[in-house]
């Protein structure tokens, strides 16, 4: 059985939370996690970040049950073009929305296999024995700039343009989305989060902290918050986890919300 958890928070800079997360069981069984990093500024960030959200939860919701790999491949990467539809339209119907936009990194499951899908620079990480391995490539300027070797690996933490992104959702009306096969092997956690945490929180402290089985969930998703106000908290700070449990026990999910 697959757990879930998420959370959220302000961090100590921000006035307001432009992060939108929600992590659960669809109406036909899916487990479905995602998080949202939104940016334009006031009201803008906010709305890009929960517009894609309601519309990707909205876009998997009445999928069929019984999906192959393949398929489910497909309807998340719809329910993402769909979002992307839905932000850049208000964008360009309303002044205050100029210029809005939002990151994306989501994970749809059937049973413990099923897809990531992924624009910008929010993270999926696989957690395997107190390990955390990146599973999504940042669409960020300075990771281009080192994967064409103008910058090196110390450099990508401390460019100063270290957060413009050279991809997201909603700031143009064709989009490319990234898709990345998964499946949860018992033990294993699934993590999912915005720059807020995996700028401030280093790998190794991620790993750490999302492997520690022999808490809850919940508790070590607080901890990772925590983690990353203690280091500034300069950020809004999201997190999902969805962990792959052998034994058959009350699942900490939220059920489907409409």
């Amino acid at each position: 059985m697959i757990r879930t958890v998420h959370a959220s928070d302000i961090g100590r800079v921000r006035t307001v939370n432009e992060d939108s997360v929600w992590t659960g069981v669809t109406s036909q069984g899916y487990t479905l996690g995602i998080i949202a990093d939104g940016m334009g500024g006031h009201l803008a960030g906010d709305t890009a970040s929960r517009l894609a959200l309601e519309s990707v939860r909205e876009g998997l919701d009445g999928i069929a049950s019984g999906l192959s790999g393949e398929e489910l491949s497909a309807v998340l990467s719809d329910a993402i073009m769909k979002a992307n539809d839905t932000v850049y339209k208000q964008a360009a119907s309303d002044e205050r929305y100029h210029n809005m936009g939002t990151t994306v990194v989501s994970a749809l499951l059937a049973g413990q296999s099923g897809y990531i899908g992924h624009i910008g620079d929010s993270r999926a990480y696989i957690i395997q024995d107190g390990k955390a391995r990146q599973l999504t490539e940042d669409h960020t300027l300075v990771n281009e700039l080192f994967k064409n070797g103008q910058i090196t690996l110390e450099e990508l933490d401390t460019h100063p343009r270290r957060n413009v992104l050279i991809r997201a959702l909603g700031t143009d009306e064709d989009i490319k989305v990234d898709l990345i096969p998964i499946t949860l092997e018992p033990g294993e956690v699934l993590l999912l989060c915005s720059d807020g945490l995996s700028n401030f929180v280093s790998a190794e402290h991620l790993g750490k902290i999302a492997g520690m089985q022999e808490i809850s969930l919940k508790e070590r998703a607080d901890r990772l918050l925590q983690l990353a106000l203690l280091a500034g908290g300069g950020d809004n700070i999201s997190v999902a986890m969805l962990e792959h449990h052998e034994e058959a026990a009350v699942p900490e999910s939220k059920e489907w919300e409409r």
